[in-house]
């Protein structure tokens, strides 16, 4: 009997992601600004602490999805999401760069302990026809968090004459309640009966799941951290309340497409909806790279709300179409792991070569990797090859 897709723990974690998200995207914009402006921290540390941080998330990735598999999902689920509001206030009250880094760690060891257990949840009780449009509205409820996050951002300044530090302690509320929402998701993971025949190894992941995770994590490596672009805007002469408003229109944009995204991958297929979303990306990083027009590089950045929307749900549900249930967790947790290490190489060469030039290099080059996994999936599926 066919699932139906909208289902109560899809809801509630979707609740649960638009809160979490909400107070990620209220501290988010204003991070550049409060470590370069405030403490006083160079590019390469801000590079540094995020891609630092998508590689811790990665580690737990690891574990947390294997583990998910004989443990359940839910004790993940509440977990990570409790965490990562540990970080949060951390970050909040740092006045040195070390303790944003200690802070956004652990904030992404929270993430990543939920991840994959969490994709999951989803994919244990959604039908895989409708695992695009069920990630595509999970994605869909992240970003209203994360339009609703900024938006409290622009409040905070105007009520806070713009004090950057104040504002971001208000990220704290919308935490503590995504948490608090997490105790309401069940639990419909059924474990297995231990049996001898299952201590000989864990079951190999198909060849054609592992190829398409290599391919993603090669693209990935060139998607430098949202950070620096928000960076960027701020260096050609964005303020901060412009820097804060900027993202709330990426964050509309990517609210707009990820459901319809999710929906056209189903019927269609998740490479070439992937490759959509990686043109928009090259597009918007060679234009954020060479403009110093504000107009423009408004244009630019939601263009860029494309890359998100058309990508991170369709990707993992194009994984979790490639996976089995006897994995499914494990698979997600490789995935999204290997994904976060690649953010890291890119963190670290994009931070490395940031300058104050005209011309902002590291984009230019990130466009022109993104462009070529773009054509690099779209050759494969005119080819009609499962990577």
């Amino acid at each position: 009997m066919m699932k139906i897709w909208l289902t109560r723990n899809l809801i509630l974690l979707t609740l649960v992601s638009l809160a979490q998200d909400a107070a990620s995207e209220l501290l988010y914009p204003l991070l550049p600004i409060l470590l370069t402006g405030v403490i006083g921290a160079a590019p390469l540390a801000l590079g540094l602490i995020e891609g630092c941080a998508e590689a811790a998330a990665g580690f737990t990735k690891l574990i947390s999805g294997k583990s998910s598999d004989h443990l359940g999902r839910r004790p993940f689920v509440i977990a990570g999401y409790s965490l990562a509001g540990v970080g949060k206030a951390l970050v909040v009250i740092a006045t040195s760069w070390p303790l944003v880094f200690l802070g956004r760690v652990i904030d992404r060891i929270g993430k990543g302990m939920r991840g994959a257990p969490r994709d999951a949840l989803i994919s244990d009780s959604v039908d895989k026809a409708h695992l695009g449009r069920a990630f595509g509205f999970h994605r869909t409820g992240d970003n209203i968090g994360a339009v609703i996050g900024p938006g409290i951002a622009l409040i905070g300044l105007a009520m806070l004459d713009g004090d950057v530090r104040a504002v971001a302690k208000w990220a704290l509320i919308p935490a503590i309640i995504s948490g608090l929402l997490t105790l309401l998701v069940k639990e419909n993971f059924v474990r297995t009966p231990k049996i001898k025949a299952e201590k000989k190894a864990h079951p190999q992941l198909p060849r054609s799941l592992k190829r398409a995770i290599a391919l993603l994590v090669l693209i990935q490596l060139t998607n430098i951290p949202d950070v620096l672009l928000l960076l960027r805007l701020h260096d050609i002469g964005f303020s901060t309340q412009g820097v804060v408003l900027s993202y709330m229109l990426f964050s509309g944009v990517t609210v707009l497409a990820a459901f319809p995204g999710g929906y056209v991958a189903d019927k269609l297929s998740p490479r070439v909806v992937y490759a959509v979303g990686l043109l928009a990306f090259a597009i918007a990083y060679a234009t954020l790279g060479s403009t110093q027009n504000h107009i423009v590089a408004l244009i630019a950045l939601a263009l860029y709300g494309l890359f998100p929307a058309l990508t991170d749900g369709v990707g993992k549900a194009w994984i979790a179409g490639l996976s089995q249930e006897a994995h499914r967790g494990r698979a997600q947790g490789v995935y999204q792991a290997s994904m976060n290490f690649a953010v890291l190489g890119a963190g670290i060469w994009g931070g490395a070569l940031w300058s104050k030039g005209v011309i902002q290099w590291p984009l230019i080059i990130a466009a022109a990797g993104a462009l070529i996994g773009a054509l690099t999936l779209a050759t494969a599926h005119l080819r009609n090859v499962r990577p």
